[in-house]
């Protein structure tokens, strides 16, 4: 299994100001350390929080964002605005900050203590204008930072602090993300097309083109002992359903799949590279196309395009990371249901579909591929699942990446599809099929997507915002 990401951590600082004294800068940091201490202790956070103190001069803040941006375990910054903290000081930290940012506006109290509340209690808890003050200088600045306002110790807080942490991890390991293209894009398709040199610049993604010969040379010299140790996990995990083709036939086309499963993961691993994209028109020296290989690799954490489709690739394997791999997927658009009642798009693709998503026990089966003018390959046939998802695309304009989305309702398909052997996932948007792709169309969203049961609006609409991208957001 690929790993994810790295081990990261988070540092959180409390602003402040010496007006108060010495003394209630020591209740600030004990308020605050306390704070770090209970959402760590929640069991919520997918990543730990570290106390880094109580910032109240324009050198310590800027010293400490420093460190941030150089500390390769740190994947971002929560701020809180304990008291008032003058912003000015702020200023030159946040601007060298290079790292995802969170302003916590919240209180130590949940309540006021009518029958207590003095001075000092107020000089204490100023967060309700201490976060205005603080607010403003970010928005003067420009900042994509998130804002997570209520009460730290309110579940919805917390799960809004975790789905943050998630997407910002996703932002800074993007800027690790290496796809690995086989061959280049499918002929004459415009919307797999795209600026790689930009997509370095912008979003991290480092994109390079590989023969399709230099992978055959690996497959070649895959071992069979190796194929057989996968052929054993392969019919331990799924069922195996030869159908109609003799023995020999449906035993060759899986070992020539883990074949090429063992071989391209050696390769990418080999050249540090964590996504790719193959091509059905370049497979000069491979004997089917990936199928199952590539269910396996996309099961296994890698982001996969196909057709050549880089972007898809790298924005599978970043989704992936968001979602801990989890139920987040490579898709196509694939066929439409219009019946009224019925409204819904059929996602499937030719082989490469991601069996997390599998409702049922995947089937391995061997079938004819009227393209590409290759051998029959394997692959998993599977049922999707029932359950909310969110679908996004990339695409490339001349003023920038757009990051294009709708929620959708996922559901099984209505019935089997004895004579289209392929993955299967329903869904419609929640606007409606009729206006949910009329809009799609409308933005210039292609037919390759990243369906996720896991990842929510917020969280792409928080990713893209990170990352500088266009969003249409249809909703």
């Amino acid at each position: 299994m690929l790993k994810l990401t790295h081990d990261y951590k988070f540092w959180f600082v409390a602003g402040s100001q010496f007006l108060y004294g010495e003394e209630q800068l020591k209740n600030v940091a004990r308020d605050a350390e306390d704070i770090v201490k209970k959402l760590n202790e929640s069991g919520k956070l997918p990543y730990p929080i570290e106390f880094k103190g109580v910032m109240t001069t324009a050198d310590g803040i800027t010293q400490f964002m420093k460190d941030v941006n150089y500390n390769d375990d740190v994947a971002g910054v929560i701020t809180w605005m304990h008291t008032f903290s003058p912003a000015k000081n702020w200023i030159r930290g946040t601007k060298l900050l290079q790292k995802p940012l969170l302003h916590l506006a919240t209180q130590y109290l949940n309540k006021i203590p009518y029958d207590t509340i003095d001075f000092d209690y107020m000089n204490l808890n100023q967060s309700a204008h201490g976060d205005r003050e603080y607010g403003y200088l970010n928005a003067r600045l420009g900042l994509n930072n998130k804002v997570v306002y209520g009460w730290w110790g309110d579940e919805e807080v917390q799960d809004e602090i975790t789905s943050w942490e998630d997407v910002a991890v996703a932002y800074n390991e993007s800027f690790h993300i290496k796809v690995c293209r086989f061959g280049d894009t499918m002929r004459n398709v415009a919307v797999t097309e795209g600026d790689k040199v930009q997509a370095q610049i912008q979003l991290g993604w480092t994109v390079d083109y590989w023969p399709v010969g230099d992978l055959v040379e690996v497959v070649d010299a895959v071992s069979e002992a190796d194929i057989d140790a996968e052929y054993k996990k392969l019919q331990e995990l799924y069922t195996f359903n030869p159908q109609e083709n003799s023995p020999e036939k449906f035993e060759s086309s899986v070992r020539y799949q883990l074949r090429e499963y063992l071989g391209i993961k050696k390769f990418l691993d080999d050249k540090g590279y964590t996504a790719f994209s193959t091509n059905f028109e370049d497979l000069k020296g491979l004997k089917q196309l990936p199928g199952l290989a590539a269910q396996l690799l996309m099961r296994d954490g890698y982001g996969f395009g196909a057709e050549g489709d880089w972007k898809t690739s790298a924005l599978t394997r970043l989704l992936k990371i968001m979602a801990h791999n989890d139920r987040t997927v490579f898709m196509e658009d694939y066929t439409l249901d219009l019946r009224k009642g019925h409204e819904a798009i059929l996602g499937a693709h030719m082989l490469e579909v991601d069996p997390t998503i599998a409702s049922d026990k995947p089937r391995v089966e061997v079938h004819p591929l009227d393209i590409g003018g290759k051998d029959d390959p394997a692959r998993l046939v599977f049922t999707g699942a029932d359950g909310e998802g969110i679908d996004c695309t990339v695409a490339d304009f001349r003023d920038g990446f757009r990051l294009i989305s709708y929620p959708v309702d996922c559901r099984k398909a209505e019935a089997e599809t004895p004579h289209l052997p392929v993955a299967k996932q329903l869904w419609t948007p929640k606007v409606g099929l009729k206006k949910g792709a009329t809009a799609w169309i409308h933005a210039g969203g292609g037919h390759h997507t990243v369906l996720s049961f896991r990842i929510t609006e917020e969280q792409i609409h928080d990713l893209g915002t990170m990352l500088g991208m266009n969003l249409v957001e249809i909703c």
